[in-house]
């Protein structure tokens, strides 16, 4: 299968999805889909892994050569009165069949289906690594454009407050040190603000790369479906369902395989052979007395062929012990990735479980942060707190908003990593079956029985689409922010002139009770 038919249904699938005004992570997993190159690739690589299958069997199928010449005889010596004739052409025809060959085509054949089988699992591997990319690079933007919108709101906030601070200032409510303080914090916060742009814009450029279009407006991702309770349970469906794992196994049954091809090196092999050839001498054969010397005719001939190794410098013994060794390592390998994949599977649980915590953990402290922020703030308008505790309440505020919204994301990314280690993050699993999905079976049925040696495919042409032509990414962002996270530039309320609190001889207001500032809270 070429993979034309699929990708129209999985374009079908993604536009009808959703509205046109937002884009869903489900629409962008189809997208990727269908062009992403990782999985063109894999596919054309798996296409190639069928064609062994053919190729083993052919060892086992009848052979027929044909062979022709022409010679001219520039010079023809005479031998006792006779010559030879100056032209002279033969055309032979033989047919061979194997019976026995010790068993290498027939352990051929399954070594070859051992590694189809290994070659479509790494199939299902590579698709759940790519849309693993795919829901990365879909919550880098959501998280990025986020962080530039809280990075955005805390400069105006800081506007805000430098212009207050510059304010109370002329009227000698606050020093110049104070007044620096702001100045200073809001440049750092611009500062912030260009690095989190340039993240934004290379989330969204990683963004073209994986699904081969820009970004437009995300829709928040749906929840995760089918996440295990436990590490363990996740581990005993990772090992029995991970397709790297699978692989790993049927590459290893492969491996088991080629010994036994590699034994057949120094057993009998039996063949059936006919063949059959004609010579004609194209009308220059001699003739004496009107009888031709030399006739035009042919010849056939019909039988078995036996052949049996007796010694071959211990070419045969090498080729096992090479073989053996292979298996042996082909047999560790599956060692080696079961490890990983319990690794995988526990770490990817323990990740989700513990990004689950510090979002339960930042949403408390975005919340705190607030109420601080208030307090500072009423804190400062009676003379208790300073201008750099207001700034660094702002800053705390922000640290734990972006906490949250990396949280967020860490969690969902180790989610689906977790989907993915137990083998469950793949097309089929992902609800992306509105349109044909690639079936790799039927490239490979369609081609195991082929036998006719001029049935070449066609021409392969590009699938993936290149990414040189699409506008390179801004950091301008028109998601609106989660309204939990939002702030309103509503600095403490400056107090001029006599009646500030640091320009009064008494002690300063009580911080509590009815004489406490009430203030509006910001966000």
């Amino acid at each position: 299968m070429r993979g034309g038919k699929f990708i129209g249904g999985v374009a079908a699938l993604a536009l009808l999805a959703s509205p046109a005004s937002a884009e869903t992570l489900r629409e962008a997993l189809a997208r990727a889909y269908a062009t992403n190159p990782q999985l063109t690739q894999a596919r054309a690589n798996q296409r190639a892994a069928d064609e062994t299958v053919p190729i083993a069997r052919s060892q086992g199928l009848p052979q027929i050569v044909t062979q022709g010449q022409v010679i001219e005889n520039v010079l023809t010596p005479a031998s006792r009165g006779f010559a030879q004739a100056p032209r002279v052409g033969n055309a032979q025809l033989n047919v061979s069949q194997s019976l026995y060959a010790g068993g290498s085509v027939r352990n051929g054949v399954r070594a070859a289906d051992a590694r189809v089988d290994a070659g479509r699992a790494n199939l299902r591997s590579t698709e759940a690594n790519v849309f693993t990319l795919v829901v990365a690079a879909y919550n880098d933007v959501i998280r990025d454009e986020a962080i530039v919108r809280l990075n955005q709101q805390n400069v105006r906030v800081l506007e805000v407050n430098l212009q207050a601070s510059q304010d109370r200032f002329q009227v000698g409510d606050l020093t110049r040190t104070d007044v620096a303080q702001s100045e200073a914090r809001l440049a750092s916060a611009q500062a912030q603000l260009r690095n989190a742009e340039a993240s934004l814009i290379r989330s969204r450029e990683n963004y073209v790369a994986t699904t081969g279009s820009p970004a437009g407006t995300l829709d928040a991702p749906p929840a995760l479906p089918n996440l295990p309770a436990d590490p363990n349970g996740a581990v005993g469906v990772a090992v029995s369902n991970n397709p790297a794992l699978i692989a790993a196994r049927r590459s290893s049954d492969a491996a088991g395989f080629d010994v036994r091809v590699a034994r057949a090196n120094r057993l009998p092999s039996v063949s059936a052979v006919a063949g059959g050839s004609y010579t004609s001498f194209l009308g220059s054969a001699q003739s004496v007395d009107g009888i031709v010397l030399q006739q035009d005719g042919g010849q056939a001939q019909a039988g078995l062929q036996f052949n049996l190794p007796l010694f071959q410098s211990g070419r045969p013994s090498a080729q096992i012990r090479r073989a053996q060794a292979l298996e042996g390592a082909a047999i560790e390998q599956v060692t080696q990735v079961e490890r990983s994949v319990v690794s995988d599977a526990r770490s990817a649980f323990a990740a989700w479980q513990s990004a689950l915590r510090v979002i339960e953990s930042s949403e408390v402290q975005v919340q705190a942060n607030r109420l601080s922020l208030e307090g500072v703030r009423a804190e400062n308008s009676v003379g208790t707190r300073t201008i750099l505790d207001i700034l660094n309440a702002e800053q705390e505020l922000l640290n734990s908003q972006v906490q949250l919204v990396s949280a967020r994301r860490d969690a969902y990314v180790a989610g689906f990593a977790l989907l993915a280690a137990m083998g469950r993050a793949e097309a089929r699993d992902l609800g992306l079956d509105g349109g044909a999905l690639y079936d790799p079976i039927a490239n490979y049925e369609r081609v195991r029985n082929r036998i006719w040696d001029w049935s070449d495919d066609p021409a392969p042409v590009p699938v993936a689409p290149s990414t040189v032509n699409t506008p390179a990414q801004t950091p301008v962002v028109t998601r609106e922010l989660d309204p939990a996270l939002q702030r309103t530039p509503n600095p403490y309320t400056p107090t001029q002139g006599i009646d500030a609190p640091n320009r009064q001889g008494g002690a300063p207001r009580a911080t509590q009770g009815v004489d406490t500032p009430r203030i509006n809270p910001e966000g």
